[in-house]
């Protein structure tokens, strides 16, 4: 795994947080803050799946996407 996700045409970051223990990123590709976090490496991808799908199911409900 790189550092970076795509999924669904947005891109995310991969970091980590030595002092929390914890992986965490950001969509990269959007003026709205959408983030995501997992204690491994290996479930962040679908953390970061699941938070652009809830982004894009919200914007869609509200009529922005």
């Amino acid at each position: 795994m790189n550092n970076n996700l795509e999924y669904r045409g947005f891109n995310g970051s991969i970091e980590y947080s030595k002092s929390n223990n914890v992986f965490f990123g950001k969509v990269k590709n959007t003026d709205d803050l959408i983030s995501y976090e997992s204690t491994n490496k290996e479930s962040l991808e679908k953390e970061f799946q699941i938070a652009v799908d809830s982004y894009i199911e919200t914007v869609n409900w509200k009529g922005n996407y």
